[in-house]
């Protein structure tokens, strides 16, 4: 079989020119695809469900959401296993499927499975997924330089206009926030007036959640022109909070500044992020979406923050400290160094060695398009081009040339038999 394609080979040699030179211009294509990125995603595919209920115990965590939750995602289609974690006031669900499963057919069964397991779990605990990405999603983390705005102003700036502006961007999965202070208001009740005015803390908390709320009329006519009826009840500051009646006393009412005191602080912490030293800091994280190629993700994230960065107040900017494109940009730098030196390298010596430069071109000829076709594989089965796949490629072309040589120096060999054998035939 092989004489036989060396053969035809050999007759049709425009033919094999052309179909090196189209799998060629493939490859080239195929390397402008192809992803890139630093370090290979070699994550599991996994769909990670997070609970939220504060105030509690790891093990009350675990026994009344994490192992309900754990027991009823198991028997999902297509699933390895499931993992569960619990800590103070958060459960982590962590379902792992087959590798070759779609992600977002994956998310699709948990959230089908978690719609029946809801109604089972306490009051106030409501499961939901995390974000599409991985463990290597993580592309890029900046923060907000302003000395002169405080931590909890930088905190709201982030959170209600810097993330929303760049979750839009295609290819991110989500923008973690972190450091600053969320900014809430803090009801802090004197058990000794509650006990005077002969109220309940639950009583206390059901008046303020029913006070900030609006709702709706319908519609009268007056005169013959219509009126849409709604009350406005939100609460906007700390004196609409203090002027909420919680009961009352011989007829006359009983305001929540009469038991307790009402500020704006901060919400408690459990650490603080401090950047080389100079303070508190507050900033995001791009978690990129999975299978997104990562050096355009981080390109398409600068460009939007030149755009988001107009609008933010005087004084305050982008500082990035961790770019992924940096890496990527330095890796690939690198092994693309490293295989133009090997093929120069390589050409040199083929060429002192065979001392036959058609010999030696069509060894280096493999060179490129071995490459360029290597990469037309890559892009089938979804690798990227990374540290790995790329050192693989460089120490293949050592493989490449013996190869080349081998077959060059056998066919030599065979032709100067043959041409002696000839010639002591004509003698």
């Amino acid at each position: 079989m092989v004489h036989r394609i060396i053969d035809w080979s050999l007759r049709n040699r425009f033919i094999v020119l052309i179909l090196s030179l189209g799998l060629f211009a493939w490859g080239v294509f195929a390397v402008k695809k192809n992803p890139i990125d630093a370090i290979p995603d070699l994550s599991e595919n996994q769909v990670i469900v997070f609970t939220e209920w504060m105030g509690r115990s790891p093990q009350l965590i675990e026994d009344q959401i994490t192992y309900p939750l754990v027991t009823n995602l198991q028997g999902l289609p297509q699933i390895k296993y499931v993992r569960g974690s619990s800590m103070f006031g958060m459960s982590f669900i962590y379902v792992i499927f087959d590798d070759d499963v779609d992600i977002y057919w994956a998310r699709e069964r948990v959230l089908e499975r978690l719609s029946t397991v809801s109604s089972t779990l306490p009051d106030g605990a409501t499961p939901t997924l995390g974000p599409d990405g991985t463990g290597v999603g993580h592309v890029l983390w900046y923060t907000l330089d302003a000395p002169e705005v405080d931590l909890g102003e930088q905190r709201a700036i982030q959170d209600w206009y810097v993330k929303f502006a760049l979750q839009n961007v295609q290819g991110v999965s989500e923008i973690a926030s972190f450091g600053g202070f969320q900014k809430q208001y803090q009801v802090t009740i004197d058990p000794n007036k509650l006990l005077y005015y002969k109220l309940s803390a639950s009583g206390v908390i059901n008046a303020i959640r029913t006070n900030n709320n609006e709702s709706g009329g319908r519609k009268f006519e007056m005169s013959d022109v219509g009126y849409i009826i709604k009350t406005s009840g939100y609460l906007q500051s700390i004196q609409d909070i203090e002027r909420i009646p919680v009961g009352n006393q011989q007829g006359n009412p009983i305001y929540l500044s009469d038991i307790g005191a009402v500020q704006m602080t901060g919400e408690a912490r459990l650490g603080i992020f401090d950047q080389d030293g100079t303070g508190e800091r507050v900033g995001g994280i791009v978690v990129m979406r999975y299978g997104e190629n990562a050096a355009a993700v981080t390109e398409r994230i600068k460009e939007k923050m030149i755009e988001v960065a107009k609008g933010l107040p005087k004084g305050v900017k982008f500082e990035v400290i961790y770019d992924r494109g940096e890496l990527i940009r330095e890796s690939i730098d690198s092994i693309k160094h490293t295989l133009v030196e090997e093929m120069a390298v390589v050409s040199i010596v083929v060429i002192l060695f065979l001392f036959h430069w058609r010999s030696a071109l069509s060894i280096i000829i493999q060179i490129p398009i071995t490459i360029a076709i290597s990469f037309i594989l890559l892009n089938a089965f979804d690798i990227s081009s990374n540290i790995m796949s790329l050192t693989g490629i460089a120490l293949a072309i050592g493989v490449i040339v013996d190869n080349g040589i081998i077959m060059s120096e056998n066919a030599y060999k065979h032709l100067a038999e043959c041409y002696a054998t000839k010639h002591q035939q004509k003698r």
